[in-house]
């Protein structure tokens, strides 16, 4: 099974909700008047675009409908899905040797989940990968964590809880010399509601980084669980003052009926989605690729749905 079909065969829901009104408004419009892009902008609200976003794509689409001279709702579609590919576009992660993967994100997101498959999908291409348990402050995190690391088959250090986070990160960056390790990947709390404490506590973490292993290359990648909507971007927002963001893993897309976050949080704050989840299994989290993206979430008549 390609990516695509893969995406498209988790994204049901989504195709259901989103491409389903889309299929209807396509079918049911029989000129592009403002009926019809009123009722685009309440699809593209429902889909979790948000307002911003979905104001200045309606916006755009009208504009490039007149420019085109295009006339009818399949060729909306399709201009409506070309720009929505182009201001997600796909960045892949550039992997370094050596490399600190910092994954920032509240509780609940799956955070541990993300870490594991990263870690899976590192080792398959041959990379050498050590974790470390830097959530120190949710009881049983660094648990779940080892249990990842355990089916991943890579080594993890770990201390007890409440131990210093930039303590546990000096011990991994340790270990990830001595191992000769490519990529060191690094579970970190996830606060919102003490933001002071939590910016204090990366701030800690990159400057012990820095010092201990400044030769490495530094990326930090936010996760976001696709299912909790606008809160998606407030989260977003409220990370990216805390700590400098490389781009976002968007998890859970199996478990919505949108997905339309992940164009709010590249429009409004720029951040690219690096990864997406997809499911449970190991090999559930995929590179992103923006245009089978959109084209699993809004369907059409694009050359991957022939």
């Amino acid at each position: 099974m390609g990516l695509f079909d893969k995406i498209k065969e988790k994204l049901f829901r989504s195709r259901e909700n989103v491409a389903g009104k889309m299929d209807t408004l396509t079918v049911n419009t029989h000129q592009l008047d403002d009926d019809y892009f009123d009722e685009l902008t309440d699809i593209l609200i429902m889909a979790d675009v948000g307002m911003k976003t979905t104001t200045e794509v309606v916006d755009r689409l009208r504009e490039s409908c007149k420019r085109d001279r295009i006339t009818t709702a399949e060729g909306a579609r399709d201009a409506l899905k070309n720009i929505l590919v182009g201001i997600m576009g796909s960045e892949p992660l550039r992997l370094a040797s050596p490399m600190v993967l910092l994954i920032i994100g509240v509780n609940g997101v799956g955070k541990t989940t993300s870490i594991g498959k990263l870690a899976t999908r590192f080792k398959t291409v041959g990379r050498r990968v050590v974790m470390c348990a830097g959530d120190t402050f949710r009881a049983a995190a660094s648990e779940q964590l080892t249990v990842w690391a355990e089916r991943a088959d890579v080594p993890i250090v770990k201390q007890g809880e409440g131990a210093d986070p930039a303590a546990v990160v000096y011990d991994g960056i340790q270990v990830a010399k001595a191992r000769h390790a490519d990529i060191l990947i690094v579970d970190t709390a996830g606060r919102l509601h003490n933001k002071a404490h939590l910016m204090e506590e990366l701030k800690k973490i990159s400057r012990i980084v820095s010092r201990e292993y400044p030769e490495a290359v530094t990326k930090a990648l936010l996760v976001i669980d696709a299912t909790t909507g606008q809160n998606g971007l407030m989260q977003a927002q409220v990370f990216r003052e805390v700590a400098d963001l490389d781009g976002i893993i968007l998890t859970k897309l199996d478990g919505t009926a949108k997905g339309g976050i992940a164009i709010a949080i590249r429009s409004e704050l720029g951040l690219p989605v690096r990864y997406i989840g997809v499911g449970e299994q190991l090999d559930d989290l995929q590179p992103f690729e923006a245009r089978d993206f959109i084209d699993a979430i809004f369907g059409g008549s694009q050359h991957q749905e022939g």
